[in-house]
């Protein structure tokens, strides 16, 4: 044994009732009771001893009770020093019993000292401990001394076999403890990545349709600073609402998809280049149903790489290549370039960022920047 495993007192999980059935403590109930009633049925019976004496003798039992009450408190807290004076306390009125000539209560009583010191005392105090309670139920033996030393040994093993069998207990009680601890935190942990999808949805629906709607609006003030015609202006106006119910529909297709409820990816990609003049798409590789964050990482980076295009080249035709791959899917949208709009220095560039974290958190990339003619959005994401 190392010294570590002599020096250390038991879990406090194994000196405590926690985690012990119903029927272990009515029948640990009953032992008790059970050796109780023996000594008193003992002290009693016992034909040498005076009124004032079997009075005295039944109030030491009480006396006793106290202390084995007094010593589970102490060891439950790990107080050394209290918890041996306490047994020295009991060891010491079973050999006043004894030398009154009570062989059965003392013996008990000893042997019961013996046992419960293996069971909850540091080894290197339960030994000595144990070692002086059953030495003395020895000497006070009159069997043989085979046969007392066996009951002496019993005691101890049967000590020690129910210090490991609460260790035991004890050691199960923390591991559901720390199990249960590790399903509440994964709980929440799964809690907070969801509340970040979903304000990542929001974010991106909203960022997308209110810059959409900002680039018509913002036409339509540089019109009406211009001195532009009435219906010209009314054009960009008409468009910023339109912008407006087209954000009202991505908002409610955000939600369905943050409940499962997606349109193909191939479908959404049709709608999006049919609504937009000069756009059209090209699907390459084996279809298949992708994740639903890689897909709405798909459908945001369409989206924002068009409402650039209509910002900083507008009239500009835009290529959209989705191509599916062993491990990996990715979108290509390039356009064709042109003479840059009049809202080409509008916005903060929040945009391409935003998408940029959205697939770095799905261990993509992506990749931004002038091609041999326009300008070029290229998005990889496991799949």
């Amino acid at each position: 044994m190392t010294e570590n495993m002599w020096l250390r007192w038991p879990s406090r999980e194994a000196l405590s009732r926690a985690g012990v059935s119903g029927a272990r403590r009515m029948l640990s109930q009953a032992g008790r009771i059970l050796g109780l009633g023996m000594v008193l049925w003992t002290i009693f019976t016992h034909d040498g001893l005076p009124a004032w004496g079997k009075v005295a003798t039944a109030g030491g039992v009480l006396l006793c009770g106290a202390g084995a009450w007094a010593f589970f408190r102490t060891t439950l807290h790990n107080r050394l020093l209290p918890s041996i004076a306490l047994l020295v306390g009991l060891l010491g009125l079973a050999g006043v019993a004894g030398v009154a000539g009570l062989r059965v209560p003392a013996m008990v009583l000893w042997c019961a000292c013996a046992l419960v010191a293996m069971e909850r005392l540091p080894l290197a105090a339960a030994v000595p401990v144990a070692g002086v309670g059953l030495g003395a139920y020895a000497v006070i033996d009159n069997g043989a001394w085979l046969t007392t030393s066996v009951t002496a040994g019993s005691v101890a093993l049967v000590g020690y076999v129910l210090r490991l069998d609460a260790e035991a207990r004890g050691s199960a009680l923390r591991l559901l403890a720390q199990e249960r601890a590790a399903r509440e935190a994964e709980a929440e942990s799964a809690a907070l990545a969801e509340r970040a999808r979903i304000a990542r949805e929001i974010h991106d629906v909203l960022a997308h349709s209110l810059s959409a709607q900002l680039v018509h609006l913002e036409a339509a003030r540089l019109l009406i600073e211009g001195g532009a015609e009435r219906t010209t202006i009314l054009e960009r106006v008409v468009a910023a609402r339109g912008m407006a119910r087209e954000g009202l529909a991505e908002t409610r297709q955000a939600l369905s998809a943050l409940r499962g409820e997606m349109s193909p990816l191939e479908e959404f990609l049709g709608e999006l280049v049919a609504a937009a003049d000069g756009a059209d798409v090209t699907v390459t590789g084996e279809r298949r149903a992708l994740p639903a964050e890689a897909a709405q990482a798909v459908r945001r980076v369409a989206q924002e790489a068009l409402t650039n295009v209509r910002k900083h080249v507008p009239g500009a035709k835009v290529h959209i290549r989705l191509e599916y791959a062993e491990h990996q899917v990715t979108l290509d949208v390039r356009d064709s370039g042109g003479s840059p709009g009049e809202l080409s220095g509008s916005g903060a560039g929040y945009g391409l960022l935003g998408m940029r974290e959205r697939a770095a958190l799905l261990g993509g990339s992506l990749e931004a920047g002038p091609g041999e003619e326009g300008f070029v959005v290229t998005l990889k994401v496991p799949a």
